[in-house]
C-alpha cells in the first residue's frame, strides 16, 4: 500500500534523465509528421503523370494532409487528457501508416484525398500534440531548450528525406517509395512507447486546493482567493472553483469537453495570443511554397532554386536550438513573448523586402534570415503557450493553438497563388505574407502594452490611501 502511494505521488519536472528519451521521441515524431508532409510534394509530377491531373488537383493532396493534423489537433489532446500520450501517440502512427499503405494501391486522386489526406493527417494529428505537450511535462528551466532540439526535427527531416525519397521513387516507382514512407511512419508508435507517463507536483497540489475550495463553498464561506482583489483577473478565471453542476451537464463534461481543460479559453492573454496566430499562420507558410518559383522567375537556375530551400531548413534547425538555449536564461526568460514576437516581426520585414530580391546572391540572406527566424518562432510556440495558460493547461491548450493554424494553412496558399494570376506577379503575394506577420506582431505588442498599463494602474490605486470621510 506504501508503495502504491508513492507511486501515485507527483513529482516536479525532472529536467533531464528519461527527459532526453522523450525529447527524441517528440524529435522523431516531428520527422514523421512535418517532414514527411513537406515530402509529399515530391510525388506531385508523378501523381500528375499517373492520373492525368494538374497542379492544382494534387497540390491539395499536401493541403488536405496540413490542414487535417492541424484541425483534429484538439482531437489528440482529447485522447491524450482522456488515456495517455502514449496511447494517442501509438493510435496515431498505426492510422497514419495505414493510410500511406492505403495511398500506394490507390486508383485516383478521390482515393489519395482520402487516404493520405485525411487518414494519414488524422494519424499525423493524434501523434504530433501530445508529444509536443510530453516534452513541456518533463522540462521546466531548460524548457525552452528541449523544445528546440524536439522541433528541429521537422529542418533535419526535410534535408535528408527529401532526397531519399526522390532516390525511392526512381527505383521503385510511387508506389513503392510511399509503401517505404508507411514503414518509416510506422516508427511513431516506437515513439510513443518512449513517452512514460509523469504526475506533476503541481497538478496534485491544484487537485487537493480545488477540494478545499470546493468544500468551503458547500458551506457557503468564501475562499481567500474570491476575495483576494490583488490578484489578476486571468488567475481568477483560472482558480475559481465551479458551481455544482447538474448531471446531465456532468455527463456531458466527462464524456466529452471538459471545462476544467479549457478554462484557459477565457483568459484574456490567450484570446490576444490565439488571434495573433490566425495572422502569423496566413503568412508564414507562403515564403516556403512561393520562393522557388519566385527564384526562377527572377533567372535563378533550378539547382540554386532548390538550393534556398535547403538554407532554410538548415537555418532553420540552427533558430530552434540557438532561440531555445537563449530565452531559457534567467535574464531573457521572462521576455519569452516578447522574443516570439520579434522574431513574427522579423519574418514580416524580411518578405517585404523580397520583390527588391532579384538574384541568388540577395535571396541567399533572406533565406538564412527567414529561415532562422522561422525556426525561433516555432520552438517557442508550445514555450509561450505554457507560460499563457500554465503547465496544466498545455495539452488541451497546444491543440487548440495548432488547430488555428489549419484553416490559414488551408486557404495562404491558394490565396497566394490567386494573386500570382492576377497580378502576373510574386510581389503581391510576399506582401500579403508581410502584412499577416506584421499584423500578429502588431497585436502581441499592443496586448503586452495594455496588459502592463492595466497591472501599473491597478498597482497605483492599490497604494492610494482610501479618501478621508466628510
Amino acid at each position: 500500500m506504501a508503495d502504491g502511494k508513492q507511486r501515485n505521488r507527483g513529482v516536479c519536472p525532472p529536467d533531464g534523465g528519461w527527459g532526453w528519451m522523450v525529447v527524441l521521441s517528440c524529435f522523431m515524431v516531428t520527422v514523421c509528421t512535418r517532414a514527411v508532409t513537406r515530402c509529399i510534394s515530391i510525388f506531385f509530377l508523378e501523381f500528375q503523370a499517373e492520373f492525368g491531373a494538374d497542379y492544382s488537383a494534387t497540390a491539395w493532396i499536401h493541403s488536405l494532409v496540413d490542414c487535417t493534423t492541424m484541425l483534429c489537433a484538439p482531437v489528440g489532446s482529447l485522447v491524450s487528457n482522456r488515456w495517455s500520450c502514449r496511447v494517442s501517440v501509438v493510435a496515431g502512427g498505426l492510422l497514419s501508416s495505414c493510410g500511406l499503405l492505403l495511398s500506394s494501391f490507390s486508383s485516383s486522386l478521390v482515393v489519395l484525398y482520402f487516404s493520405m489526406g485525411a487518414l494519414t493527417g488524422l494519424g499525423f494529428a493524434l501523434c504530433y500534440t501530445p508529444s509536443i505537450a510530453m516534452v513541456g511535462c518533463y522540462f521546466k528551466q531548460r524548457k525552452a531548450l528541449a523544445y528546440g532540439v524536439a522541433l528541429s526535427g521537422s529542418g533535419i527531416g526535410i534535408f535528408v528525406l527529401a532526397p531519399v525519397v526522390q532516390l525511392f521513387i526512381e527505383l521503385y516507382s510511387w508506389r513503392g517509395a510511399l509503401l517505404v514512407l508507411s514503414a518509416f511512419v510506422a516508427n511513431l508508435c516506437v515513439c510513443g512507447a518512449l513517452l512514460r507517463p509523469i504526475t506533476l507536483l503541481e497538478e496534485e497540489e491544484e487537485e487537493n486546493m480545488k477540494e478545499v475550495a470546493g468544500d468551503r463553498s458547500q458551506g457557503n464561506v468564501l475562499t481567500p482567493a474570491a476575495t483576494d482583489i490583488s490578484k489578476e483577473p486571468s488567475l481568477q478565471l483560472l482558480e475559481e472553483t465551479p458551481p455544482t453542476q447538474v448531471p446531465r451537464r456532468r455527463c456531458f463534461n466527462s464524456c466529452f469537453l471538459s471545462s476544467k481543460e479549457y478554462r484557459f479559453l477565457l483568459l484574456p492573454d490567450f484570446v490576444f495570443f490565439a488571434v495573433s496566430l490566425v495572422f502569423m499562420a496566413s503568412g508564414c507558410s507562403i515564403p516556403f511554397v512561393y520562393l522557388v518559383p519566385y527564384a526562377l522567375s527572377s533567372g535563378v537556375s533550378h539547382q540554386h532554386a532548390a538550393f534556398l530551400m535547403s538554407i532554410l531548413g538548415i537555418i532553420d534547425i540552427v533558430g530552434n536550438i540557438t532561440v531555445g538555449w537563449l530565452t531559457d536564461r534567467r535574464c531573457v526568460k521572462p521576455y519569452r513573448l516578447a522574443c516570439y514576437s520579434f522574431a513574427i516581426a522579423m519574418e514580416g520585414l524580411c518578405c517585404l523586402l523580397v520583390p527588391l530580391l532579384h538574384s541568388f546572391p540577395l535571396l541567399v540572406p533572406f533565406a538564412v534570415l527567414y529561415g532562422y527566424f522561422d525556426g525561433a518562432y516555432v520552438a517557442l510556440i508550445p514555450v509561450v503557450t505554457s507560460d499563457v495558460v500554465g503547465a496544466p493547461y498545455l495539452s488541451s491548450a497546444l491543440g487548440v493553438v495548432y488547430f488555428l493554424h489549419a484553416i490559414p494553412y488551408l486557404l495562404s496558399p491558394p490565396i497566394g497563388g490567386w494573386l500570382v494570376d492576377i497580378t502576373q506577379s510574386y510581389s503581391a503575394t510576399f506582401f500579403l505574407s508581410s502584412a499577416t506577420l506584421l499584423a500578429s506582431a502588431i497585436i502581441l505588442f499592443t496586448a503586452v502594452t495594455v496588459r502592463n498599463w492595466c497591472r501599473h494602474s491597478r498597482g497605483q490605486k492599490a497604494q492610494d490611501p482610501p479618501p478621508e470621510p466628510v
